[in-house]
């Protein structure tokens, strides 16, 4: 029996035996990896019973809250959010495994490891909008303190930027949800009950309440030009918890942005030109951006801008193909981000410098960082044999169909990209050696483990993407028809 009521208590279940432990026992670190590897084995568990072959809701639970505001406590998963949720528990489990550099106030980061798993497993299963909204507030909090309590010089201002730019967000969110709930029969947060009144709102109101969800997903994704707490955020946050902003967060905010636009059709298909603009706006700016950081961190944070650029592309394609290759980029980028903050995170903790000026020659040094460096930033080019190529061909077909010859702006975001993973792979790697890099120690056991499991995951799916693939076909399909039908 799968019960996505339980997947969701798991994570909280391992934060209130933490609560009760002893401040410095050495079971706290056992008991989140524990219950991490127990809840991401769990959310595995449910692919032998998902249906791939169907684009409804799996494994639902609805238990009335409030019938008088029309609340309830109703979880589902369909292609669209299952593999979020697997992305989640999986980055989850590499955080908390890459966390062994935490070693003050260990059992509040744990526990609050554990509760933003929650919340954010919460955001993507919720199939009321006030579940959602609830989940969605829910990230702020263990974020706010994990970016201030443990991050770097300037993590106060990067924690208080990240929860005022959310929160600023959230307030357009809300403001579409209540009138969306004005609109609906019923009164009801029930994400059908409202899809339903949505739809029959004129078109131009669907406009109005598609910006206001635009600028909650939008900060989130983040998107040009509401992106201005990610690079801050990014530098400033410890390094597994950048791994769970850059490889779930955003996606968070994508995510919510497909739901919406299942939602409103017709205010999408009126914005559909603005959202391609949009994206490539996003996908050139943050690849540029990323090209002039000489900080490792804050490169790789720009780079999600770009790489989060292509995700909105291929949702405004509203196509078969481009939102296929949409949530491939979303699973991709979770991978490809994950990989690239946990080695350069695990390098700062050996030689507390991110400056790409400071390295060269690592590769006679630590060979194995070497490796699977290189193999994460030739991912984040998207090249052949990595999930990111296959994401990328979908977006680019998917756009060619609709905007035809365009799309080739796509490709100054590949060069660009390119470039700055050229480059750095050629500071870090090569050239003359510094006698103060001469004693880095390589990856370990454990090191080794969490890395590998990332790359071997996006290259599993750039040589065998079939099954990822199948996983979101039916809902993909589903989404990309009720377009078809509207043109």
């Amino acid at each position: 029996m799968h019960s996505l009521t339980l997947l969701l208590l798991l994570p909280i279940i391992g934060a209130v035996i933490i609560s009760i432990l002893p401040s410095q026992s050495p079971l706290i670190r056992k008991t989140a990896i524990t219950m991490a590897s127990v809840t991401l084995l769990y959310a595995i568990s449910f692919i032998f019973a998902f249906d791939t072959t169907s684009s409804a809701l799996q494994f639902s639970k609805v238990v009335p809250w409030n019938t008088r505001m029309g609340t309830s406590f109703a979880l589902g998963i369909d292609g669209i959010s299952f593999p979020m949720v697997l992305l989640a528990t999986l980055l989850c489990f590499i955080s908390i495994l890459a966390s062994k550099g935490i070693t003050e106030r260990t059992k509040g980061y744990y526990l609050l490891m554990l509760l933003l798993e929650s919340a954010m497993l919460g955001v993507f299963m919720a199939q009321d909008w006030s579940l959602f909204y609830v989940f969605w507030e829910l990230t702020l909090i263990p974020l706010f303190f994990l970016i201030d309590r443990w991050g770097g010089k300037r993590r106060s201002m990067a924690s208080l930027n990240f929860v005022l730019y959310t929160m600023g967000g959230s307030v357009f969110m809300l403001l579409s949800l209540l009138v969306l709930f004005d609109a609906t029969p019923g009164h009801s947060f029930s994400m059908d009950a409202m899809l339903e009144g949505a739809r029959a709102l004129p078109e131009q109101t669907q406009v109005l309440i598609f910006l206001g969800f635009l600028v909650g997903f939008g900060v989130k994704m983040p998107i040009f030009p509401i992106h201005g707490w990610l690079p801050l955020a990014h530098v400033e946050a410890p390094s597994p918890v950048s791994i769970l902003l850059s490889g779930i967060l955003l996606k968070m905010g994508a995510y919510g942005l497909i739901r919406t636009a299942f939602m409103l059709p017709e205010a999408v298909l009126s914005l559909q030109t603005f959202l391609m603009i949009l994206a490539l706006f996003s996908l050139i700016y943050g690849g540029l951006l990323a090209w002039r950081q000489s900080d490792l961190k804050g490169m790789i944070a720009y780079s999600s801008i770009s790489h989060m650029g292509v995700v909105l592309l291929g949702i405004a394609a509203l196509n078969i193909s481009g939102i296929t290759g949409a949530l491939m980029q979303m699973v991709a980028h979770g991978l490809v981000a994950g990989a690239l903050f946990l080695l350069i995170g695990l390098l700062y903790e050996r030689t507390h410098t991110r400056e790409i000026t400071d390295y060269s020659s690592l590769a006679k040094i630590t060979p194995r960082f070497a490796v699977f460096t290189s193999l994460a930033f030739i991912a984040a080019v998207g090249m052949p044999g990595t999930a990111g190529f296959i994401a990328e061909l979908h977006v680019i077909i998917g756009a060619f169909e609709q905007w035809g010859w365009t799309v080739l702006l796509v490709s100054i975001g590949v060069m660009i990209s390119a470039a700055y993973a050229a480059r750095t792979m050629g500071r870090l790697f090569t050239g003359p050696s510094h006698g103060n890099m001469d004693d880095i120690t390589d990856l370990q056991p454990v090191e080794l483990l969490a890395a590998s499991t990332l790359v071997i995951g996006f290259l599993y799916i750039g040589f065998f993407p079939g099954f990822t693939l199948d996983l979101m076909s039916a809902s993909a399909n589903h989404f990309s028809q009720l377009f078809v039908n509207l043109k």
